[in-house]
């Protein structure tokens, strides 16, 4: 069934297009947060930003949830879960109207840049939060038959959302920023981000309080003290269980490794954009050129939906995966070390395609290989690894590259280390067995 047949038929459930409604705006605030934060950040016009300020607005971007959110989520069995979206969001318009109100000032002292730090990880650990919130609340939206459907759906529609915020939050700082100084458009985004989450308050007041769940009876009563270890029992559990299952283990560290690369190459870009290409105060051209890099790369990751599955049914998911990996070791050397824009863009679509089929083929191993008691504790332990690697990478590249990203022999070097990656899980997957790597997957590959 199509993307638009399964939204067709979930759409008759209220609850769901309530649901779905939330999750929109939700990500839509969330992304403009995020633009606004990094624009203030990394886009002003008076200051050159270092690896480091990345490292800084990747690590609370990604971070929170990735660390604190395993050990907070049980609460979500606890908790009416109606009341912490609504809650999450009236706590989120006070910490983002803070952010606008110490950003509006104009004032970039230590302790000014520390309390915006703050405040957008919290605002941005707690929307995690809710986001998990949704995903355990789905279930009481679909008849249980639809639940697979609506799961699948859902994190489809709800990016629609993040495009819409981002795109939102880029045009009133290129808008704005023609008109009136940067830090006053970027404390527009902030405002325009409270006012989401404001919209977001509304939303969930439209679900009735207990709809949701859990119900009193169903909710789980483990002390909060408690889940901490309980958690990383479970962890462990995990880790020991993907020992067994040696596929998706190999699978899980060789996204780890793939992905710290990754994120170095990431980060660099950003750095030749904004350092390289152009000087300290090009900031609205350098912002729109890196967001050509970064829509050619969400261009592969879009490309690689179709294009995967076909691959891993036609010849097997460890190929798919070599090939994604493979893929990656090519286009970084020629032409992702050619320091033009153009080709630059080029290796972003094509680097966006390889790393989106290498998380394809690990999502597809854990699904058809992972016992069921096991898997959504393995995907808690992949988000983790998934998010770390991304800021490893950049913190590597605040130590070992200039500030200006621009560094032949370092984009070269990352190639070789893509090949390398590439080499060891052709070794060690051959040595597991090609017809054991591949067993069940033919059910799990996305789009079969």
């Amino acid at each position: 069934m199509d993307f638009f047949r399964a939204l067709r038929r979930l759409w008759r459930h209220r609850l769901f297009r309530r649901l779905l409604a939330l999750r929109v705006a939700t990500q839509a605030s969330d992304a403009a947060m995020q633009v606004g934060l990094a624009a203030y950040v990394l886009f002003s016009p008076n200051e050159q930003p270092d690896a480091g300020s990345i490292v800084a607005v990747l690590a609370i971007t990604l971070l929170p949830f990735s660390l604190v959110g395993p050990f907070i989520s049980p609460s979500l069995d606890r908790w009416n879960r109606r009341q912490v979206f609504v809650v999450t969001d009236m706590v989120r318009v006070v910490l983002t109207t803070g952010v606008a109100v110490l950003v509006v000032f104009g004032e970039r002292s230590g302790l000014a840049m520390a309390a915006i730090y703050v405040l957008a990880l919290l605002a941005l650990s707690i929307n995690r939060f809710m986001m998990a919130g949704m995903s355990a609340a789905l279930a009481r939206t679909v008849d249980p038959d639809e639940y697979l459907l609506a799961s699948s759906t859902m994190p489809i529609v709800g990016p629609i959302g993040g495009a819409i915020g981002a795109g939102t939050a880029a045009a009133i700082r290129l808008i704005g920023g023609a008109s009136m100084p940067t830090w006053q458009a970027d404390a527009l985004i902030f405002v325009a981000a409270a006012i989401g989450f404001a919209i977001g308050i509304q939303l969930a007041l439209r679900i009735p309080r207990t709809a949701l769940g859990p119900d009193p009876e169903e909710a789980e009563l483990v002390p909060m003290r408690r889940q901490a270890g309980l958690v990383l029992g479970d962890l462990a559990d995990a880790v020991r269980h993907l020992r067994e299952r040696s596929t998706a283990g190999l699978g899980l560290l060789i996204v780890l490794a793939q992905r710290i690369t990754y994120g170095m190459v990431t980060v660099s870009a950003i750095l030749l954009y904004r350092n390289w290409f152009n000087t300290v105060d090009q900031v609205d051209t350098a912002l729109a050129q890196l967001g050509i890099w970064l829509a050619a790369t969400g261009a592969g990751y879009i490309a690689a939906a179709p294009i995967a599955p076909i691959i891993g049914r036609r010849f097997g998911v460890r190929n798919m995966l070599l090939a994604g990996i493979v893929l990656c070791a090519v286009v970084q050397l020629v032409p992702g070390s050619i320091f033009t824009q153009a080709t630059l863009v080029i290796a972003a679509f094509f680097l966006g395609l390889g790393s989106q089929a290498l998380k394809v083929g690990v999502d597809t191993l854990i699904q058809a290989q992972v016992d069921d008691e096991f898997k959504g504790r393995s995907f808690v332990l992949y988000d983790m690894i998934f998010n770390v690697a991304l800021v490893t990478g950049g913190a590597l590249v605040w130590w070992l590259f200039p500030s200006d990203g621009h560094t032949l022999a370092g984009f070269v070097a990352l190639a070789v280390v893509f090949a390398l990656i590439a080499a060891v899980f052709a070794v060690a997957s051959r040595r597991i067995g090609v017809s054991v790597f591949d067993r069940g997957t033919e059910r799990a590959i996305v789009g079969n």
